[in-house]
């Protein structure tokens, strides 16, 4: 029997993988393969994207032979993605203009201010979702376009085209130029009404309209790839963290999932409306179907969730692994009265502050390492509280429930924390892989390996659930103590500061 799995490509910031999946979402099969990480310049962050290229290929290959399972067995293959991460490369010999920059690189600085003197952050917000950032692509093309000699005048030729990391695999899988819907969502050039490259936003952001790759749904046949992989319909592409709410199943108005990693990313179901957000959120596109209408969501990013438990084990050294922070938070029975903010590269949703800086407030003698720990892991939960709350505030549908994915779930302390402060049931599925999951969902739709999401939303069960227990006066007393430490954190940058 052929066609008993569905393919998932997992391009992620530090990694590349490949997660084959069954009829009934579960894993088969998975391959995984570490890319460098470049560093040029303080700030400044790249990837090399034939090695990534390169290393996906791998990781599908890998997949595929340890179980002996063959092309021929794979419906389709969906693409997941790090998302708003910029390549530009030479539209006949494929070659990049030179290395994709990141989506942490923070070389469009300078850029932004000056496109945000003329109507401020959210100069653009009302047509495409976002406020003025480095974050986001299009003022790395405009970087790109303004740096690398020759490339603008190519470009407006069509001769060197633009990517997001899902369109550069697309291409070089089929040699189709397109994106999804999502990932042209985070590129501040779409206008979120029409789905369509928008004329003033690529005149203010000076990017020609020619090297821009067609957009589409989510899920779709984009086309059939070539080489080894001949014949395999690449079906659908989609930024991680939309990957991860549809795989989620978050398909109604009002569900959300937060993916809880490096950072954190919350996105909540707005239905078929974009919500412009009053609360330091963004608007993007959640996810479109083939031909019915677009899926929006608000999505509210926070910066350093994991990578805080990676700091306190490797800068610190209080711990040596990152499972022991629980262990060591468990010698306490609270924080002692000590917060720790992690604005260690300004602050994201709910405030989008550059000019903030981490602080560990509300020390005293008492303090020991446990209440740091503590401090620690409380802090993602108080950093997801904000956002929930702004969320609330700018839908008017008060989240439920959430769902939970990623590596900091592990954490038993830290869910039952979160649902305490968010005083509502905290759910974690049994395949945490759902950002994968998503991707494979999607392009299974596209092909009919599912027929619909109902029949997808069958195949999602809870492995765990957290249930509120806090006394509603102690959860708003910390959280006042905490809105309290974040407002040390602003205005620390000065203009004279290296």
């Amino acid at each position: 029997m052929s066609h008993r799995y569905i393919a998932a490509i997992d391009q992620g910031t530090t990694s590349s993988r490949c997660i084959v999946f069954d009829e009934a979402g579960s894993i088969v099969s998975v391959a995984q393969k570490e890319h460098r990480q470049i560093f040029p310049k303080p700030g400044w962050v790249e990837h090399d994207a034939e090695e990534i290229w390169a290393n996906v290929l791998d990781v599908v290959h890998g997949a595929l032979q340890k179980m002996s399972i063959t092309v021929h067995d794979l419906a389709a293959v969906g693409i997941t993605n790090q998302r708003e991460t910029t390549v530009l490369w030479d539209a006949e010999t494929g070659v990049p203009v030179h290395n994709a920059i990141v989506w942490q690189d923070t070389r469009t600085d300078q850029l932004v201010r000056e496109l945000a003197a003329d109507g401020g952050q959210d100069r653009f917000r009302a047509k495409c979702g976002l406020p003025l950032a480095t974050y986001f692509a299009g003022p790395k093309i405009r970087w790109l376009l303004d740096n690398v000699p020759g490339v603008r005048e190519r470009a407006e030729r069509g001769e060197v085209l633009f990517g997001t990391m899902d369109t550069w695999l697309i291409w070089k899988l089929t040699g189709r130029h397109v994106t999804d819907v999502t990932n042209a969502s985070r590129t501040m050039l779409m206008d979120l009404a029409t789905l369509d490259w928008d004329d003033e936003l690529l005149a203010a952001m000076g990017v020609p309209r020619a090297m821009l790759p067609e957009i589409r749904s989510s899920a779709e046949v984009y086309g059939h790839a070539t080489g080894t992989l001949a014949g395999l319909p690449v079906a659908s592409a989609l930024g991680d963290q939309q990957a991860a709410l549809f795989g989620q199943t978050c398909y109604a108005p009002g569900e959300g999932k937060c993916t809880y990693g490096t950072g954190s990313f919350l996105l909540l179901n707005t239905g078929e409306q974009p919500v412009q957000s009053a609360n330091g959120l963004l608007t993007t596109v959640g996810y479109k179907i083939g031909d019915q209408p677009a899926t929006y969501a608000l999505e509210g990013a926070i910066a350093v969730t994991g990578s805080l438990v990676q700091w306190f084990r490797d800068n610190m050294g209080l711990i040596a692994s990152a499972p022991e922070i629980e262990t060591l938070a468990r010698t306490v029975e609270d924080n002692g009265g000590c917060y720790f903010v992690p604005a260690f590269a300004g602050l994201f949703a709910p405030h989008w502050r550059g000019d903030a800086r981490g602080v560990i407030a509300g020390l005293t003698g008492y303090i020991t390492k446990g209440h740091l720990a503590r401090a620690v892991l409380e802090a993602t939960a108080w950093q997801t509280r904000e956002v929930v709350d702004a969320m609330n505030a700018d839908s008017g549908v008060e989240l439920t429930t959430l769902r939970v994915d990623g590596g900091m779930t592990a954490n038993n302390l830290l869910m039952q924390f979160l649902s305490d402060v968010l005083d509502v049931p905290v759910v974690r599925p049994i395949i945490a892989e759902t950002t994968c999951l998503g991707a494979a969902y999607a392009a299974g739709l596209a092909v009919g390996f599912w027929p619909n999401t109902d029949a997808l939303r069958e195949n999602w069960h809870r492995a765990a659930e957290w249930l509120p227990s806090m006394e509603a006066g102690v959860r708003e007393r910390g959280y006042r103590k905490w809105q309290k430490a974040v407002q040390r954190t602003m205005d620390w940058i000065d203009e004279d500061d290296e």
